[in-house]
């Protein structure tokens, strides 16, 4: 037990010794629900859809008091792109970067645990001698680390697909219900159901020739949407037969 721990805690090992705890630690945090094995950033790309606060019967993400929310989900997604940048130019993008990190840690460490300890084991060597072969230890440790965790990533992105985080863009060319008594080309709010059935209000705004055509109540199309104004432009809509504008809604 001696000789063991005097391995774990020498040179290369004790270096990713420290790592390993900081897996161990925080995948037992996941386990118990007070993390997400995604990471940090992956709430916001897919909390609530559209959907925000919900303080209107589910309505929000998409509204006046959704801005902050689109903003953050964006935000939020370029960071894990971005944390995830090297290790996908490394071949192991796909999976989630806290699996890919904990792989390459607990990897390493193994390999680094053997080899130490067959050079641990060797009698008769000199100082220089010992020293260089640690040093190779740790080199093939990464090294055999970064191959094996390769290998593993492959068949585990079938588990991880990429999503794409919601956008405002996916509500272009679905049909609204206009909530307020007029839409103008400098105000006008409307209802929108998404895909997944939640509703959200967004910003709308008619051009010159659709202002002063639509009501409370009324039914329009969503054609375009400005990322800079953030607000939809919308174009008078009449549903055949009176039927309700989720019928039509894609």
């Amino acid at each position: 037990m001696g000789e063991f721990t005097g391995v774990v805690l020498g040179f290369p090992t004790v270096v990713f010794t420290g790592g390993l705890v900081v897996v161990v630690l925080f995948w037992a945090i996941v386990l118990v629900g007070a993390a997400d094995a995604h990471g940090p950033w992956h709430h916001a790309g897919g909390a609530g859809g559209h959907g925000g606060d919900g303080g209107h019967g589910g309505h929000a993400g998409h509204g006046a008091g959704g801005r902050h929310d689109h903003v953050t989900a964006g935000h939020d997604a370029h960071d894990a792109h971005g944390s995830g940048g090297l290790l996908a130019a490394a071949g192991l993008g796909g999976v989630p970067v806290t699996v890919v990190l904990s792989l390459l840690v607990a990897v390493a460490w193994f390999l680094s645990l053997a080899g130490s300890a067959a050079v641990h084991s060797a009698s008769g060597l000199p100082a220089a001698v010992r020293a260089l072969l640690y040093a190779a230890v740790a080199a093939a440790a990464l090294t055999g680390s970064w191959c094996a965790t390769w290998i593993l990533v492959r068949p585990l992105r079938h588990l991880f697909p990429d999503v794409r985080p919601p956008s405002r863009e996916d509500f272009v060319g679905q049909l609204c219900v206009i909530r307020t008594g007029t839409v103008t080309a400098r105000f006008g709010q409307a209802e929108v159901t998404a895909t997944d059935g939640s509703t959200a209000v967004v910003q709308v705004r008619a051009d010159g020739t659709g202002t002063g055509t639509f009501t409370a109540g009324s039914t329009a199309l969503l054609y375009d949407y400005d990322p800079e104004g953030e607000f939809f432009r919308v174009a008078p809509f009449d549903a055949p037969g009176g039927a309700s504008p989720d019928t039509f809604t894609t």
